[in-house]
């Protein structure tokens, strides 16, 4: 059976939950048989993740899937590239920085993400392909995924997805945003989990 390390964030910033930490309890809710899932919460911080994914890679999964949140999104985004780039807000206003300086400009997956992407629409769950992750905590989750399996010589294939704000989120939000229910985005979670199974 396939192994999946499967990893959510912790809330930041005005929010107070993270819509991919409610989709992955959403999803746990009622848990796959299969593939062999192991579930992680990550800081947002840049100082403890490195660590933290480092050790986690250790166990050698077959697979990995990161989750983030999107609050201008309203669809499913499967990340196909991770870049090597850290750009942190501070009083002086944006800074960049490599993730790695050995690194190498970007990763992509080896994931089929056009077909999951096909595949979730079909199935009534609002998805595209998106090519980069940006240049925050998501982008660095899987380009340091991308970089320790390269590092560890581990054959673990590794993507992003970034999910929507939860409808429970933007209740009370006093103008228009996107969401949607974590239901559907753990659906989505499923569909994915499920195409790994069978792989």
């Amino acid at each position: 059976m396939p192994s999946v390390l499967l990893t959510a964030f912790e809330p930041y910033g005005q929010w107070t939950t993270n819509a991919s930490w409610l989709a992955m309890v959403e999803l746990t809710r009622d848990r796959p048989q299969s593939p062999h899932l192991t579930t992680r919460r990550y800081p947002v911080d840049f100082a403890a993740l490195p660590g933290r994914l480092a050790d986690d890679l250790q166990a050698n999964y077959d697979y990995v899937i990161h989750l983030g949140q999107a609050p201008s999104s309203a669809r499913l985004r499967l990340e196909a590239i991770g870049l090597n780039v850290a750009e942190t807000a501070n009083d002086a206003g944006c800074s960049s920085r490599p993730l790695q300086a050995d690194g190498p400009v970007a990763y992509r997956t080896e994931l089929p993400l056009e077909s999951w992407a096909t595949q979730l629409r079909t199935a009534g769950i609002p998805a595209e392909v998106s090519f980069h992750a940006g240049t925050y905590l998501c982008n660095a989750a899987m380009y340091l995924t991308h970089y320790f399996c390269e590092k560890m010589a581990l054959n673990t294939q590794a993507m992003f997805l970034h999910v929507p704000l939860a409808t429970s989120q933007v209740l009370n939000e006093p103008h228009d945003t996107p969401s949607l229910p974590s239901t559907i985005s753990a659906a989505g979670i499923r569909l994915i989990l499920s195409q790994l199974a069978e792989r």
